[in-house]
């Protein structure tokens, strides 16, 4: 009998590549993929743990969960909130029967088959040789593919969960990402994005970023290539020269900043400065014109100032980004920022004045860049139906995303567009019929 199992995914890119990987698993062993959890034999809830609100989050709607499950079900925990409190989810939800790190996905199918019998299990270790490489994913991005090239991270910034969650640096050979991007093409598909926790530190022992880029870039079929997320040190003048060189790959980089304040960075452990930031934003620049460059900023982490805060606006202001990512200060047991003096902590309603105050410049600055490019025709891969109204979502290599009217026939199709509008965050445009050269007379 054919079983079926629905994955309900939070978090970032690097979740919704272990769902594909997830799901071609479970469907190697004979379960179907639903759309929904009514119904479902298998209901996984593949989770975040990077702030508390995206575990709450998911506490909730395991609450809810509970009560749609069909008799018999097995509901499990994956991810990232499953890793950090492991066992204690069995704890506290007695109607969790899984509790599944990301190192421990290809046992999904024997612990299904468990918690059917009656076993509640926590799967949790870490294995620093597993990277799925024999594990077909089911894509269902549709147009673009999710490639993991490293896991874990090595830098332990103060804040941060992720060390805890998914372990210790390590690489996938070059080869084995280059196979997987042969077949990626061979599906159909031609934009792939490489993902790491601190993906430009990437190195096989062999080869480095600027080397993987180069050979996934000259894959035959391939159009464009992204990766995310970029840490600021690992920026060599090699992986540079291997973006700038490589014409498969998107002029566009995410460039984690979280502060402008030298003297904060130091107490995050980012392990550069406001200068060094800089220079890595120059170096970029000047290597790639028109660069889309995109960051993460973090606002009221403990002790921060009102110098320091007005140093990350001075440096937003500074470097004009395309948009931000922007986040309030979120505490995360077992992480070095739990021991700092507890008179450091910043009361709330600072941290809400300081985040509504970064925010809106951001938005400023990306609403004055935008409005700047109305009339550019640009190159967009046409990814999906839009959220609202008949309008298809679109993608340019700077990573604009721009709203199109036209057929969902053209999901996957190349276009060139003008921009004709912006509401500030995305464009509004319309194809344009490329002009032909005239035949030679004669």
């Amino acid at each position: 009998m054919t079983r079926t199992v629905y994955i309900e995914t939070y978090g970032c890119q690097m979740n919704v590549s272990d769902a594909e990987l997830m799901y071609g698993t479970l469907q190697a062993s004979g379960y179907t993929p639903v759309e929904g959890p009514e119904g479902a034999d298998v209901v996984l809830v593949n989770t975040c743990a990077i702030r508390e609100n995206a575990e709450q989050r998911v506490i909730g709607r395991l609450g809810e969960l509970r009560r749609d499950l069909k008799p018999g079900a097995v509901l499990g925990v994956t991810g990232c909130m499953a890793q950090r409190l492991g066992p204690r989810l069995l704890e506290t939800d007695t109607r969790v029967q899984l509790v599944v790190g990301p190192d421990a996905y290809r046992m999904l199918p024997q612990l299904i088959d468990g918690a059917r019998g009656g076993e509640r299990t926590s799967a949790t270790d870490f294995d620093l040789e597993e990277h799925y490489e024999d594990v077909v994913a089911r894509r269902f991005e549709g147009v673009k593919a999710w490639i993991p090239v490293q896991r874990g991270c090595d830098y332990k910034c103060t804040y941060c969960i992720v060390p805890t969650t998914r372990g210790p640096e390590r690489s996938r050979r070059l080869a084995e990402v280059v196979r997987e991007t042969q077949e990626v093409v061979a599906q159909g598909l031609t934009e792939v994005i490489l993902l790491g926790q601190t993906v430009n530190s990437y190195h096989d022992g062999t080869h480095d970023f600027a080397d993987l880029l180069r050979a996934v870039g000259a894959v035959d079929g391939i159009r464009r290539v992204r990766y995310t997320s970029p840490h600021p040190n690992d920026f060599s003048d090699r992986v540079i020269a291997a973006m700038a060189e490589t014409p498969t790959v998107c002029e566009h980089v995410h460039l984690p900043m979280q502060s402008g304040s030298t003297s904060m960075l130091k107490r995050m452990l980012r392990r550069y400065t406001r200068e060094a930031y800089l220079d890595c934003v120059a170096r970029l620049r000047a290597a790639m014109p028109g660069l889309g460059l995109t960051t993460d900023i973090i606002v009221g982490f403990p002790g921060e100032t009102d110098e320091e805060f007005a140093d990350t606006l001075a440096l937003v202001r500074e470097v004009r980004f395309d948009d931000a990512f922007t986040f309030k200060f979120s505490m995360r047991e077992g992480t070095p920022a739990t021991r700092m003096p507890a008179e450091w902590l910043i009361p709330d309603a600072v941290i809400d004045a300081r985040y509504d105050t970064l925010l809106a410049t951001v938005r400023g600055i990306a609403r004055e860049r935008n409005l700047g490019r109305l009339g550019e025709r640009m190159e967009v891969l046409v990814e999906k139906e839009a959220r609202k109204g008949e309008l298809l979502q679109c993608r340019s290599r700077d990573f604009k995303t721009v709203l199109v009217q036209g057929p969902t026939a053209w999901i996957g199709r190349y276009l060139t567009v003008e921009l004709t509008g912006t509401t500030g965050a995305t464009f509004t445009g319309t194809p344009v019929q490329e002009r032909q050269p005239l035949p030679m007379a004669g």
